[in-house]
């Protein structure tokens, strides 16, 4: 049996939800045309989210400049966006997509079917990082089967893969554009205007958008790696809204009603401390579970995140279908963790170095840690890595011991299972529960998914420190401010300005 999904009313944005009537689209009464200013702390290393690992990219541009053929609406369900309908076949293998008319990019160049294959071939190609490549590998053929139709061919059924195009591996970008490193091009209602490295990205209305047209002239992605200057400059009116709070016990400032909306909901960042189990140390499980047995992390949210946030003990967050609270998986317990440093014969101490970007969370938990793994024994150097170091040195390189990062991708718990992770993490039970997870039904995801997340839990591949909330700060006049993230996106597209 084919199923077929249409669009119905409007498409609506993911990144952050609240109540129905905040989702809404605001009225059009509403625009006025007026400058965006958004606070935000990681600044993109580069403008290609396809060949640039880092979550800054996607959550300026996608949706807001980018836009893919399905997009995720408020409560996690997939819609329609520059696909206007798609069928699948009834073995989970083939999907059509039928096109937006319409749809052009800023250019003027039709959005058709031959951009749409482009771009997904180029997702799979080798100019594409690790991680876009992987969320194209059940993929077998990509056709165009007219000017409006697009016909994807699995080798297998895949619960994940119409899920992964609503994200970064699903935009669609201009084939007449020349160089999407400096320039990105896609069909959003705002081009990309400028970028001033250390300071800010610009964004411009596309005037000539085929959907609902922006509701700002311009809007700017203002980065402080400093959070106090973020909180003195959102005080001080020069902001309009703090994409989220870096420091949550900042919140009390924004309490006056009549100048501040303060919206609190979940995220999808999972604050990981990770292992590199090329070190022969954290190799041993011993040693990993030592190191989880001696962190207290509730006392670390509390201290380090204002208590704000919540205990996973897994890479998932109380969001996903298969979500299960695994923080007591090693609870607190200093003498165990002693106990277990013993048995793996480090009884007379270990040192290691913890190498953290310098993003809110990460030399505040960094020196959390430090103390607390000397009451163990461990020994532990803190080396404070600015974000484009850490991603060449961490994450590109894996040449470090520990690191602290959190990660925002939606259902990034495959992440482990990505060759060359930058954990240098290999566990066959875990890969063979994400294959099994997505080849089979609705039920076995769910129900495989959460096996995987124990496995991740028991074996200590990492520890998880606690999952970020979501809190941002918007002026009184600004609506359609959502709560909860549900994508990497900071989606542009239910806000406006009421006066």
């Amino acid at each position: 049996m084919r199923h077929t999904r249409r669009l119905v009313g409007l498409v609506v944005a993911l990144m952050l939800t609240i109540t129905a009537a905040a989702c809404s689209r605001p009225d059009s009464q509403e625009e006025t045309g007026r400058v965006l200013n958004i606070g935000a702390t990681a600044e993109p290393v580069g403008m290609d989210m396809i060949t640039t690992s880092g979550a800054a990219i996607p959550f300026v541009l996608l949706y807001n400049v980018y836009e893919t053929l399905v997009k995720l609406d408020a409560d996690g369900n997939i819609r329609p966006l520059l696909a206007s309908e798609w069928t699948d076949s009834a073995d989970g293998t083939v999907y059509t997509f039928t096109l937006q008319p319409d749809a052009k990019f800023a250019s003027g160049a039709p959005v058709d079917a031959d951009a749409v294959v482009a771009s997904f071939e180029r997702a799979r190609s080798d100019a594409a990082t690790e991680q876009i490549r992987s969320q194209w590998d059940v993929v077998d053929t990509i056709e165009a089967t007219d000017a409006h139709t697009v016909t994807v061919t699995l080798r297998k059924p895949s619960n994940r893969w119409l899920y992964d195009l609503t994200g970064s591996a699903g935009i669609i970008s201009d084939p007449t554009a020349t160089d999407l490193a400096t320039t990105p091009a896609g069909s959003g209602p705002y081009r990309f205007a400028s970028w001033e490295q250390g300071s800010h990205v610009e964004l411009t209305a596309n005037d000539a958008y085929w959907g609902t047209a922006a509701r700002f002239d311009d809007v700017f992605f203002r980065f402080y790696s400093d959070s106090n200057a973020m909180t003195t400059a959102m005080l001080s009116s020069q902001l309009d809204i703090i994409s989220n709070l870096p420091v949550p016990t900042a919140v009390d400032q924004f309490s006056d009603a009549s100048r501040f909306t303060v919206y609190e909901g979940s995220s999808q960042g999972e604050v990981v401390l990770g292992f590199n189990q090329e070190n022969k140390a954290l190799s041993d499980l011993k040693v990993r579970q030592a190191i989880n047995h001696a962190i207290d992390r509730q006392a670390l949210m509390d201290s380090v995140w204002g208590g704000k946030g919540q205990l996973i003990g897994s890479m998932v967050p109380p969001t996903d279908p298969w979500f299960e609270d695994l923080s007591d998986t090693y609870a607190y317990d200093p003498e165990a963790a002693r106990a277990l440093l013993k048995e793996a014969g480090y009884e007379d101490g270990l040192s290691i170095t913890l190498s953290v970007p310098t993003l809110p969370y990460g030399p505040t938990s960094g020196r959390f840690i430090v103390a607390q793994l000397a009451e163990v024994g461990i020994t532990v150097k803190l080396e404070e890595l600015e974000w484009a170091r850490w991603l060449d040195l961490v994450y590109t390189k894996h040449d470090y011991d520990m690191t602290i990062v959190a990660h925002v991708e939606p259902r990034d718990m495959r992440a482990f299972a990505t060759e060359g992770n930058y954990w240098n993490y290999d566990n066959e039970q875990f890969n063979e529960l994400l294959r099994q997870a997505d080849e089979g039904t609705v039920e076995d995801q769910t129900t495989k998914l959460k096996e995987a997340a124990r496995v991740l839990a028991d074996d200590a591949a990492a520890d998880w420190l606690f999952l970020l909330p979501n809190i941002v700060i918007a002026t009184t006049d600004i609506s359609g401010i959502q709560a909860n993230q549900v994508s990497m996106s900071f989606d542009l597209t239910t806000l406006a300005a009421r006066n």
